[in-house]
């Protein structure tokens, strides 16, 4: 998308003064112990976490936002999955705010077709957090069906209230489990995750 990119390692101390931090999907240590848990302690967290307390915009996918949680940058926690198995498919997903940088520009009555890849993406909050985040407005995304609607049915991990993506009550640091980033290009066959990065760019981009 135009946009200059630097890699961070996770043993790095320096963010080399970018404007956004991505931490994508993947099995940080092996998701040995529970997934981001291990990670949550790379020395590049004490600098991620030090940049969200100053304001500055974190975006965790999959494992990320497992280390987001872990590290207490968003509410809630990731458990297995209801099926106890890993599940790597296509789902629907719709937005359920405009108040935030990732789904500004994402058309809230559309279902999303964006593709999910994991064993823990249970979200959990319990009943103080989970009120918390709807009074908030912190619901990123609930997962649905290609209608859009919200049912138990459409619920691919068993996530309480179908929720996909959270972020924090400041709204700078957003988590979620599905992967837009997988559908953001013609070449994979599906564009429906474009629209999160261009709300993303039109706040940031250089």
């Amino acid at each position: 998308m135009g946009q200059q990119v630097v890699q961070l390692w996770h043993k790095d101390h320096d963010l080399q003064n970018v404007d956004f931090v991505v931490l994508p999907g993947g099995f940080s240590f092996g998701d040995y112990l529970r997934s981001g848990a291990i990670a949550r302690f790379s020395p590049i967290m004490t600098e991620v976490i030090n940049f969200a307390a100053k304001g500055g915009y974190v975006f965790g996918i999959c494992n990320g936002f497992q280390i987001l949680a872990e590290a207490g940058l968003v509410p809630g926690a990731l458990l297995h999955n209801n099926s106890r198995k890993f599940i790597c498919e296509n789902i629907y997903l719709k937005a359920q705010t405009s108040n935030s940088l990732v789904t500004s520009l994402v058309d809230p009555a559309k279902a999303l077709k964006i593709p999910i890849a994991h064993g823990e993406g249970k979200f959990f909050a319990d009943a103080d957090v989970l009120k918390a985040i709807n009074d908030n407005d912190q619901v990123l995304f609930r997962y649905c069906d290609a209608g859009g609607n919200i049912t138990n049915e459409a619920n691919p991990n068993g996530a309480i209230e179908n929720i996909a993506g959270v972020c924090n009550a400041s709204r700078n640091v957003f988590g979620m489990m599905p992967h837009p980033e997988r559908a953001a290009d013609s070449l994979l066959a599906n564009q429906d995750g474009l629209a999160i990065f261009e709300s993303i760019l039109s706040f940031v981009k250089a």
